[in-house]
């Protein structure tokens, strides 16, 4: 049987998911219903997508039965109480990185997951790519020996986006795309807590991050530097630096489709999409939500690829480097 996927939000990564799990077998997964805060938005997302069934606000759609999980793809400040709709109504959801706005939003989310004995997971698509499975495939064989150092980069110009530099709307370089190089990180080292946190960066005039560089150091001498940025194009690319040798991921390093082992190139391509995308590599999409489905037959309440306890400590390494930079939303206030 088919998971049954509802839609929330009929936004540009929504667009992209959509298309993205058209490239799965239909036997597998079927987009069942979309919601949106405008039923018009819904109507017009459903017409281009074939979706049989339109809702126009989220409350609809969290109770309709015939549903078995939601993606979430509302902007990031809406992740917590969205999240949380969809829960405590009993279903399995699926939220866009961020998880939340910050560590006390996302242990509020896991508690609510456990509470209604629900499945959550954050989608950091990159995770599930090929190239990351067989970058941990690698790492578990000491392929490059002893990993010793990990560098991620992320950026683009991106201030013109309002998204992106608006405390409101959950802007800034970290939330939106620094997570991709954290998560790397914490991939590399198998979800370990640094030993210790340094950031430094600048901020726009709107408040929010522009630019912001973290160090991490974790047990054994062992480090990690990412920089991110919505201010400037940086390489955009990931290395792995092992006592053996070393892995790099040369570009996209946030939708991998190629990987450099000790200067051998590996290519995973990915499947065609039926219709224009908003984003790189968007058809990427499908891996992270076979994986939902697999958990959900499964009967897992997380999945082991992207587990709640790293999503977690990604939000606290987050909140720290913000907190360094001196970045702080209304959602930091009741801290």
């Amino acid at each position: 049987m088919a998971t049954r996927w509802g839609i929330c939000s009929a936004g540009k990564i929504s667009h992209d998911f959509v298309v993205a799990l058209k490239t799965l077998s239909t036997e597998d997964h079927q987009v069942t219903a979309v919601a949106a805060r405008e039923l018009r938005q819904a109507q017009e997302f459903a017409d281009k997508h074939g979706i049989p069934k339109v809702y126009g606000s989220y409350e609809e759609l969290s109770i309709d039965p015939e549903i078995d999980v939601v993606y979430v793809g509302t902007i990031h400040p809406h992740h917590l109480r969205v999240g949380q709709l969809f829960m405590n109504a009993g279903k399995n959801v699926l939220i866009e990185k961020p998880l939340a706005m910050n560590a006390k939003e996302v242990k509020e989310l896991v508690a609510t997951a456990k509470k209604n004995k629900v499945f959550l997971m954050e989608a950091l698509w990159t995770r599930f790519f090929p190239v990351s499975v067989e970058v941990r495939e690698l790492l578990s064989h000491g392929d490059v020996g002893e990993v010793r150092m990990v560098r991620a980069d992320l950026g683009a110009p991106l201030t013109h986006i309002p998204r992106l530099v608006e405390k409101e709307l959950g802007g800034g370089a970290l939330l939106d795309i620094g997570v991709y190089c954290l998560q790397f990180v914490l991939m590399v080292y198998r979800g370990e807590r640094p030993e210790s946190i340094q950031a430094t960066g600048y901020k726009l005039d709107t408040g929010v991050d522009g630019h912001m560089v973290i160090v991490l150091k974790f047990s054994h001498n062992r480090m990690a530097v990412c920089t991110c940025s919505i201010s400037m194009m940086l390489t955009n690319d990931a290395v792995i630096v092992g006592t053996k040798g070393m892995i790099k991921i040369p570009d996209h390093m946030w939708c991998p489709v190629t990987l450099e082992v000790n200067s051998k190139v590996i290519r995973h391509p990915l499947p065609e999409p039926c219709m224009p995308l908003n984003f790189t590599h968007s058809t990427g999409l499908r891996y992270e939500a076979a994986d939902v489905r697999q958990c959900l037959l499964s009967g897992l309440k997380e999945s082991s690829v992207m587990s709640l306890s790293e999503s977690s400590l990604l939000a606290e390494i987050m909140d720290e480097a913000r907190r360094q930079v001196g970045v702080t939303y209304s959602q930091d206030s009741n801290h």
